[in-house]
């Protein structure tokens, strides 16, 4: 009878240990409670409690988000717009914090939700659709600067905070889409005009290119063909003049002989040499005078 009660004395025990056993883990910190009253922090490892006197309350520190959840939000210019955002936090490591997120706050999550849809409100009730939509970087850091102020008690830090939509009514959307149709279409209308204007620049450049290529050679062309004559009539004022005189007195000389007329020739002119084979006549020696100085010759015709 006695071992029967060690031993379910033993079993007890064994089992009030294993119950009091309590592992947290690193991502993890825990509170114990004795009899409702905070005992002592718990970090990660092994921990045993007291079964049914001690409780445990295992809060997680890694980071975490929560959505706001889409809401209908009307906008300065009387739009109804579909807004959503996303929160992310995560609790302080130390034994305050924990504490502080615990006993300060009775849901920081679903108070973080709230906090984030009321602050949304009143940030885009104060924009237009077009500027909300533009302005998410401005929102976001204001969605993130209130919740931070709002939440420094809690034993928290808020991360970061995402707009994640801002959605206009079907019918508005719509017109906004045939808007930015017709803007992009405007542009590449535009951006075809300008490639169009260019090409014909081009064109009307490669042809004044080309008549004034054109134009330069006809230049050139005149001025070698001027510069030609320029050069042929000085070789006939050069060469041809005298000689034209000679063949005229050549051309009277053979007019008079044809009658058998007697002509005098002047001493040292070019007749001399040519006129026996033109009219078929002898030069008379030149008779010297007692001077020293020369007559006129005498030609006769050849017997």
């Amino acid at each position: 009878m006695g071992t029967q009660i060690l031993l379910l004395i033993s079993g007890g025990v064994l089992v009030l240990f294993f119950l009091g056993v309590k592992i947290v883990r690193p991502t993890h910190r825990g509170l114990i409670e004795r009899l409702g009253k905070y005992n002592r922090f718990a970090k990660p490892g092994f921990h045993w409690i007291i079964p049914f006197i001690d409780k445990i309350y295992v809060v997680n520190t890694t980071e975490q988000m929560v959505d706001a959840q889409p809401q209908e939000i009307i906008t300065n210019d009387n739009l109804n717009a579909s807004v959503d955002a996303q929160v992310y936090f995560r609790v302080i490591e130390t034994e305050e914090s924990v504490k502080s997120s615990q006993y300060n706050v009775n849901n920081y999550k679903l108070q973080i939700v709230n906090l984030a849809r009321t602050t949304l409100r009143n940030i885009i009730g104060t924009l237009t659709l077009r500027s909300a939509n533009s302005e998410r970087g401005k929102i976001n850091a204001e969605l993130h600067s209130t919740l931070k102020n709002e939440t420094a008690s809690w034993g928290i830090v808020i991360v970061r905070t995402e707009l994640k939509e801002i959605d206009p009514p079907r019918d508005v959307q719509d017109t906004m889409n045939k808007v930015v149709k017709a803007e992009n279409e405007k542009i590449a209308a535009i951006d075809y005009a300008t490639a169009a204007e260019t090409v014909a620049d081009g064109v009307k450049r490669a042809k004044i290119k080309e008549a004034e290529g054109y134009k330069r050679a006809q230049v050139l062309h005149a001025e070698g063909e001027a510069e030609a004559i320029m050069l042929v009539n000085e070789a006939a004022d050069k060469y041809f003049t005298g000689n034209a005189q000679l063949l005229k007195k050549l051309e009277t000389v053979e007019a008079s002989l044809k009658s058998n007329a007697k002509i005098v020739i002047p001493t040292g002119t070019e007749l001399v040499n040519i006129i026996g084979d033109m009219a078929g006549v002898l030069p008379i020696h030149l008779k010297k005078e007692g001077n020293g100085k020369s007559k006129d010759l005498l030609l006769s015709e050849r017997p």
